[in-house]
C-alpha cells in the first residue's frame, strides 16, 4: 500500500461521502474522546493515492485554539487518522482475520501504526507522519541498508502461532483458485498445469532442513509498504496482509524482485530485471 497525499484530487464533500456510516460513527467517537478537537463532526477527508488493494483516506480535525484565542487556521494543529476501506475480492489472496491479528500483535511490539478501531469493511489506524518510498529508493544503497536492518528486526519478532512455512500451501491455494476461475482455454494459455509441476519441484528442492532459518516474514516488501521519517531516517514496515512464517531467504529474495518493479509505470505488471541487484550491490 502506498500512502501519499494527493492534494490535486481533494474534493472533500464528495470524498467524505465515501466513508461508510459505521466508520463515521467510529470517527466521531474517537474525536469526541480527544479533549482538544474543536468540532468532532467537522472532519476533513483527503484521499491518499497509490493503494493497490484498499481505498485509503486521511481524516483530520482542527484542534481548538490554544488559550481560547481565535488564531488562524495555520496556527491551529490538526489531529489525523488513516481510514482503510477494504477492497473487493482480496480475501481470495489472504485471510483478513489473520491479517488483523498480525496487525494488532505488531502494534503491541511497537511496530507499525496503532489500530484505533474497526468497522465492517475496514478499520481506522494511527496516521504515520512519514513518506512512502518510491521505486528508485529501493535501489539506493543507503536506504537499502536501512531496509536490511529493519527486515532483520522484523524476522526476529516473537510472533504467536506455530512456525509453519506457509509459502507452498499459499501457492497451491492460489493456483487452485486460478484454475477454478479460468476457462479451460485460458488455463491452457497460461500453462497453469506447468505451474503446478513447478511448485511441486521447488517445494521438493527447498524443503530441506532449514527450520533454524524460518522467521516471521512480510512477504510483500515492495516500496509502497515501507515508510521513512525523513527527519530521523527511521523506517516503518506497513501492510501485513501476506505476513506469515516462511524461510527468511524467501522474504529477502522477494524484496530483491521488488527492486525490479515500478507499480506507477505504464506497465506496472512487467518487471525490469536489469534493476535486480547483483553480487556487487553495495549494502
Amino acid at each position: 500500500m502506498v500512502a501519499i497525499e494527493n492534494h490535486s484530487q481533494v474534493q472533500r464533500p464528495a470524498e467524505s461521502a465515501r466513508i461508510p456510516k459505521e466508520a463515521r460513527r467510529l470517527l466521531h467517537d474517537l474525536a469526541a474522546a480527544w479533549p482538544n478537537v474543536a468540532d468532532c463532526r467537522a472532519l476533513e477527508v483527503v484521499p491518499l493515492k497509490g493503494a493497490m488493494t484498499n481505498e485509503v483516506y486521511q481524516v483530520r480535525w482542527l484542534t481548538a485554539p490554544a488559550g481560547g484565542e481565535a488564531g488562524t487556521l495555520k496556527e491551529r494543529e490538526v489531529r489525523k487518522v488513516l481510514v482503510r476501506i477494504y477492497g473487493d475480492g482480496v480475501e481470495l489472496f489472504f485471510d483478513r482475520e489473520d491479517e488483523l491479528r498480525t496487525f494488532e500483535c505488531m502494534s503491541r511490539h511497537g511496530q507499525g501504526p496503532r489500530l484505533l478501531g474497526r468497522f465492517p469493511n475496514g478499520r481506522v489506524e494511527e496516521f504515520i507522519h512519514a513518506r512512502t518510498l518510491s521505486a528508485p529508493d529501493l535501489r539506493n544503497p543507503e536506504i537499502s541498508a536501512l531496509v536490511a536492518t529493519k527486515l532483520r528486526e522484523f524476522h526476529n519478532l516473537d510472533m504467536p502461532g506455530p512456525k509453519h512455512v506457509l509459502l507452498w500451501d499459499r501457492l497451491k491455494n492460489w493456483l487452485k483458485t486460478a484454475k477454478n476461475l479460468c476457462p479451460t482455454d485460458q488455463a491452457d494459455e497460461l500453462r497453469l498445469d506447468c505451474l503446478e509441476n513447478e511448485i511441486a519441484s521447488l517445494e521438493k528442492e527447498f524443503s530441506g532442513d532449514y527450520h533454524h532459518w524460518i522467521g516471521f516474514c512480510h512477504n510483500d516488501l515492495q516500496y509502497g509498504n515501507i515508510m521513512m521519517d525523513e527527519e530521523t531516517n527511521m523506517l516503518t514496515i506497513i501492510d501485513y496482509e501476506y505476513a506469515s512464517f516462511n524461510p527468511v531467504a524467501y522474504d529477502i529474495a522477494n524484496h530483491f524482485c521488488e527492486m525490479a518493479a515500478d507499480y506507477h509505470s505504464e506497465k506496472p505488471h512487467i518487471l525490469d530485471y536489469s534493476k535486480y541487484p547483483g553480487i556487487a550491490f553495495p549494502i
